[in-house]
């Protein structure tokens, strides 16, 4: 029977992560290095990639990075080709790259609708078909992806909407079920974490209007803090869940149990 530590250990893995500069996927980058991962990460800009693959490697991480839109079907096939060439495959997938805009549903740009789409879910979709290709050869592997509490229960009487948001996080959790069915017995479990409320870019105007507001309806009376999703995403990626595929860890402070 495996050890405890040899459970969560995941050295000599190649994580690929998706929005892995900074906020929740720097932390999940974070906590799967201290776990023993090799890291390649993925960001939109150059101002946001270099500072992060730096301190990664002042911390004695290995670590290598790239530019990519996750939308666009050719960035994501060369960017997980790059990895594989460079690591020799890709044995932990995290898709965490998302984007947000608030609007009322009447009055949704469509634009801004679609690009909501295009990132969250088929970006998901994306990144998923083009590492799990590689994971199929290699006989296995492990996705996760970073769905939101957002996809689970609308929202009432909140100062802003997000039905763009909203429903692509509902389609990487049924898109979660989908592959986890679909790739089980060959090897690939796919699962989802589904955050409440975490301060970062995304969401730091949305807490400076509603965070109190916001916070009285959460059993644990607070937003979540930094460090509390890398112990779940190290959980997921490693041997210790290995009979758990299809499924969301809702990590939300006990937000949508009442």
């Amino acid at each position: 029977m495996p050890t405890l530590p040899s459970l969560f250990d995941l050295s000599g893995k190649t994580a690929f992560i998706t929005g892995g500069s900074r906020g929740l996927g720097a932390e999940i980058a974070e906590g799967l290095a201290e776990a023993g991962a090799n890291l390649f990460l993925l960001a939109r800009r150059e101002e946001w990639l270099a500072p992060t693959l730096e301190e990664f490697r002042l911390k004695g991480v290995e670590c290598r990075g790239a530019l990519c839109d996750v939308s666009n079907p050719h960035e994501v096939e060369q960017t997980v080709a790059l990895a594989v060439e460079l690591y020799g495959g890709i044995d932990i997938l995290i898709n965490n790259a998302g984007v947000t805009w608030g609007a009322p549903p009447e009055e949704m740009p469509f634009e801004k609708w679609k690009q909501v789409l295009d990132i969250n879910l088929t970006g998901t979709w994306l990144c998923s078909q083009a590492a799990g290709r590689y994971m199929l050869d290699q006989g296995g592997g492990v996705i996760v992806n970073i769905a939101s509490i957002a996809g689970l229960a609308g929202s009432v009487g909140v100062e802003m909407s997000i039905p763009g948001y909203a429903a692509s996080k509902a389609g990487v959790l049924g898109l979660t079920r989908e592959l986890a069915a679909q790739w089980g017995r060959k090897g690939i479990r796919v699962n989802a974490i589904a955050p409440g409320f975490f301060p970062s870019r995304m969401t730091e105007k949305l807490l400076d209007r509603m965070q109190a507001q916001y916070e009285a309806g959460v059993p644990l009376g607070r937003v979540g803090r930094p460090g509390e999703l890398k112990g779940v995403a190290v959980f997921l990626a490693s041997e210790a869940s290995s009979y758990i595929t299809g499924q969301t860890i809702v990590v939300d402070g006990g937000a949508t149990a009442v």
